[in-house]
């Protein structure tokens, strides 16, 4: 299975089963995006997690619940290295960056006064 392929199904996984994808501006989808998969990568690279902050605990929660189901999904996750999850994950992020902020046709998330 190529790289494409897997970051296809770990965003179809969170298209379907991830609610905090619909923040309404797009300066709320970057923090998300970066604090959930980045600590979504750190979990699935069995590193320690920063919990220092009220956001960090709050992206940390969802990132276990994703990382556990990813886990459970995605069995040629336990066969890569931390460096091929890392790579994979920063896929991951730029194409959910790319179907959530840049480009989505949703114009609420730049308008001024929303």
């Amino acid at each position: 299975m190529t790289q494409d392929e897997q970051v296809e199904l770990m965003v179809d996984y969170i298209m379907k089963h991830c609610l905090w994808q619909f923040h309404s501006r797009n300066w709320d989808r970057e923090k998300q995006n970066a604090g959930i998969l980045g600590k979504t990568r750190q979990l699935l690279c069995d590193e320690s997690v920063e919990l220092g902050t009220p956001a960090d605990r709050c992206y940390w929660v969802d990132a276990v619940v994703l990382a556990d189901a990813y886990r459970t999904r995605f069995a040629w996750l336990q066969a890569m290295s931390h460096e091929a999850i890392t790579t994979l994950m920063t896929a991951l992020h730029q194409r959910l960056d790319y179907l959530t902020i840049t480009g989505s046709l949703n114009a609420e998330l730049t308008d001024k006064r929303y």
